[in-house]
């Protein structure tokens, strides 16, 4: 193995695995920081995530997200030993850096990821996009057919363009009363 270089300092890193096993990764890694006695130089493992609302079965639901697919971080302090150790946990296909070098995250996108982790505020998750054509399935104006002119993901309104008495009227709408095309 590369000798590694360390500075001695705490600092997090981002580790790449198999996407779809983040949560597993995250698990076994606890479990091997405790039975290898790791809990001076391996401080938390954290799988990035976020709120976003969805809609299944006609029903707004409330998920957690992967901000990141296929990526964990941790929070450690980097030597030969505590590289190993995550290095070898089942999963892990290797630290984000430069070859054998991990390298940091910047505190800028440690703050941003962190600021967005720990929104209450879920985000609406809106699969559309200006111009794509929607049928309106709810409300005064259903069975309308139209197209996407805004879309305001924050509030999950759709500003709507409806041809009305031979003009482009724009009717602003729940996502949930629209479907796309």
């Amino acid at each position: 193995m590369a000798k590694q270089h360390t500075d001695g300092e705490r600092h997090w890193y981002a580790i790449h695995t198999y996407s779809g096993y983040e949560n597993a990764v995250a698990r076994n890694l606890r479990q091997r920081i405790e039975s290898l006695g790791m809990e001076d130089r391996i401080f938390e493992v954290v799988v990035p995530t976020e709120k976003k609302i969805r809609v299944k079965g006609g029903k707004r639901i409330t998920e957690e997200e992967r901000i990141y697919p296929g990526y964990v971080l941790v929070d450690m302090v980097v030597t030969d030993d505590s590289w190993y150790v995550v290095r070898n946990t089942p999963r892990v296909t290797g630290f984000v850096g430069s070859g054998t070098q991990p390298v940091p995250l910047r505190k800028e996108e440690l703050d941003t990821l962190m600021n967005r982790m720990k929104d209450d505020a879920p985000k609406h998750h809106i699969d559309l996009s200006i111009d794509d054509a929607i049928m309106i399935v709810d409300g005064p104006f259903k069975e309308l057919e139209g197209k996407v002119g805004e879309i305001d993901s924050e509030r999950g309104k759709v500003k709507v363009l409806v041809s009305m008495f031979g003009r482009e009227t724009p009717v602003e709408l729940d996502f949930l009363q629209i479907r796309k095309i």
